[in-house]
């Protein structure tokens, strides 16, 4: 890495000057940043990611954070001696694992997401689907990949009935940060496990967003060769989904990016959160870090 104390104050201009355009463009913009893998996990990439969000805010935009939490959810649960089962990608939830789902991302991951963004300096603020009826949810049915007269029962896990995004507008114009945990109700107040790329995607569509930003343990989609795919369009992902390209964790990520694209979010970008700063690199440099994901 770079000393960053050895470099030239002319050559520090240049690099602040550079990012002036894309300061300039996305003013008042809201971006939606789903947070998860090593970005999440790894202590120097934490205080990245939180400087990198505060710098965010500070220049303009306005920042909406949606995490995960899988490793930790995971680590809870063996805790306890439970064992996780997954089907197509998505994790059974019964009503104990959902306890578990609950105090671990909202109370949790959540709170260090929030203390990390203070201690940057930013001011954050924790929600569930709760808060504000923010994500109303119901109980997902999910038909089988190969037989579709087929379902399979996954327990509590939710699929999104509707969002109401006035919560997290106002707490925006009041110069905070939402920090928002996957976690719907339904009809009898009942708890709902929602993936967080699908409630990333489309609470980016509902907030019309600028952005969609989701962090990822990989360098973007990559092709069958495991070259990096830097511009998809929805057509492009189509093909990549016939021909078993996408697949496994990568299927729900890719479904919600490509919905939020068609649905008005100017771009959606997959990108790797091992590498410092790349939310910043993503949206405030020419460089890509990841793979943009067009609608058409």
């Amino acid at each position: 890495m770079t000393d960053l104390l050895n470099i030239a104050p002319r050559d520090k201009a240049e690099i602040l000057a550079q990012a002036l355009p894309y300061i300039r463009r996305f003013h008042g913009k809201t971006m939606v940043i789903k947070y998860g893998g090593n970005a999440m996990t790894d202590p120097e990439l934490q205080a990245d990611f939180a400087e990198d969000v505060v710098l965010l805010k500070l220049v303009g935009m306005n920042p909406v954070v949606v995490h995960g939490g899988g490793p930790q959810i995971e680590q809870a649960l063996k805790r306890l001696g439970k064992t996780a089962q997954f089907i197509q990608g998505m994790r059974v939830t019964d009503a104990e694992t959902m306890e578990v789902v609950e105090w671990v991302l909202a109370g949790e991951v959540q709170q260090d997401i929030v203390g990390l963004i203070n201690q940057a300096g930013g001011k954050a603020v924790g929600l569930t689907g709760r808060d504000g009826g923010l994500i109303r949810a119901r109980k997902l049915t999910m038909m089988d990949h190969t037989d579709p007269t087929k379902q399979h029962d996954i327990g509590q896990v939710g699929d999104i009935v509707a969002i109401d995004p006035s919560v997290v507008k106002a707490l925006q114009d009041d110069q905070f940060i939402p920090v928002i945990s996957p976690i719907g109700f339904g009809e009898d107040n009942e708890s709902y496990n929602i993936n967080a790329d699908v409630v990333a995607g489309k609470l980016a569509t509902v907030l019309k967003a600028e952005k969609l930003l989701l962090l990822t343990n990989t360098p973007g989609v990559l092709d069958k060769s495991g070259r990096l795919l830097i511009d998809l369009s929805a057509r492009e992902i189509d093909e990549l989904f016939a021909d078993g390209t996408i697949s496994g964790g990568m299927l729900p990520k890719i479904s919600g990016a490509l919905d939020a694209a068609k649905s008005g979010v100017n771009s959606v970008h997959i990108i790797d959160g091992r590498v410092p700063h790349s939310l910043l690199l993503e949206i405030l440099t020419d460089q890509a870090y990841g793979t943009m994901i067009r609608s058409h």
